[in-house]
């Protein structure tokens, strides 16, 4: 029988004197909602989403005190439900945890059975917490590309925000599966990175921004994962070629699109979102079972440095100014 007293480490986000401080805590299991599997946590990773529930953004999270982290991935500990038991290794990413639910910045997590995957085979619980929601982001914005038929002698194919959590997976991604990727950062001294990565050519976010009122620009991708939004979301679907795709995840550079038909009517141009908060248990076992065989990338190690949860709240500092690159692994284990 589990000791709902047992205290465990986690990072707490809570408002004083006016300002949202994020320490490491201890807490009691009784403390966690009443949920069906109980899951110690081996690892878990930073998102940007984490960082805005760490500095109090109230569209990601309502209450607090709060610990944040949308993706975990440990073992079970306790299950009242017949499809997990105790000993097995489970995935949970997006859904509600990390926002309004306690998430992955600490030892234990209890969520209901129908936000968790099992770990796939050929994959271990630390590779699955270096793709994270990041990962599964990517990827499925790589599968509407090729699920549209677009193969790599199709033309070259475009990354933004190209150095962030999901654009270095998709870059590593596509690379992986032979397309020539063409990444945009506006950070230079990460060329290098990007170029182990698999990027063919690297150019600087403003040659992907045009503030003519064009509707259309002369076509230079075939597809592309979109990851920032705003003006450069406009400009890469007028640049994008006849029949091309453009799939979209983020908002960073603003949430308005504003765009013409033309792209759409005389290119045949299909803008495609990626939602992986909410998408369905059916593609989220797909697309993490491509991502631990057929997708594995030999340098999946590359997008990751490990720290252990008493460095968090630094790392979540650097992401809010901008001076993250690749993925931050959290091991929960120490």
């Amino acid at each position: 029988m589990i000791d709902v007293k047992k205290q465990y480490h986690a990072l707490v986000t809570e408002k004083i004197d006016g300002h949202f401080v994020n320490r490491i805590k201890q807490l009691q299991l009784n403390s966690l909602p009443e949920n069906e599997v109980l899951i110690r946590v081996q690892y878990s990773s930073l998102n940007y989403k984490d960082a805005l529930s760490a500095s109090g953004q109230p569209g990601i999270t309502k209450n607090y005190p709060h610990t944040p982290g949308i993706d975990a991935a440990g073992i079970v500990v306790s299950s009242q439900n017949p499809q997990f038991y105790e000993g097995d290794e489970v995935i949970v990413t997006s859904y509600d945890l990390g926002m309004n639910t306690p998430g992955g910045f600490a030892e234990y997590i209890r969520v209901p059975a129908e936000w968790i995957v099992p770990l796939p085979q050929g994959l271990t619980l630390r590779e699955s917490m270096i793709y994270g929601t990041a990962g599964l982001t990517a990827a499925i914005g790589v599968k509407k590309i090729t699920e549209s038929d677009i193969k790599p002698a199709d033309g070259d194919l475009l990354v933004t925000g190209a150095t962030g959590g999901v654009g270095s997976c998709a870059v590593l991604l596509l690379s992986h599966l032979k397309y020539k990727v063409t990444a945009v950062t506006g950070k230079k001294k990460k060329h290098d990175y990007l170029e182990k990565l698999g990027a063919t050519a690297i150019i600087d976010r403003d040659e992907v921004r045009d503030e003519s009122e064009k509707p259309l620009l002369g076509s230079r991708w075939i597809a592309s994962v979109e990851t920032v939004g705003g003006e450069i979301l406009d400009t890469v679907i007028r640049q994008t070629a006849h029949n091309g795709v453009v799939t979209c995840c983020g908002n960073i550079l603003g949430h308005e699109l504003h765009t013409s038909v033309y792209p759409f009517i005389l290119r045949g141009v299909s803008l495609m979102g990626i939602d992986s908060g909410i998408c369905l248990m059916s593609l989220r076992k797909k697309i993490w079972t491509l991502l631990a065989n057929e997708w594995k990338p030999s340098g999946l190690e590359m997008l990751a440095r490990e720290i252990p949860l008493h460095r968090l709240p630094k790392e979540i500092d650097k992401m809010l100014e901008g001076k993250q690159s690749g993925r931050v692994i959290v091991n929960l284990k120490l």
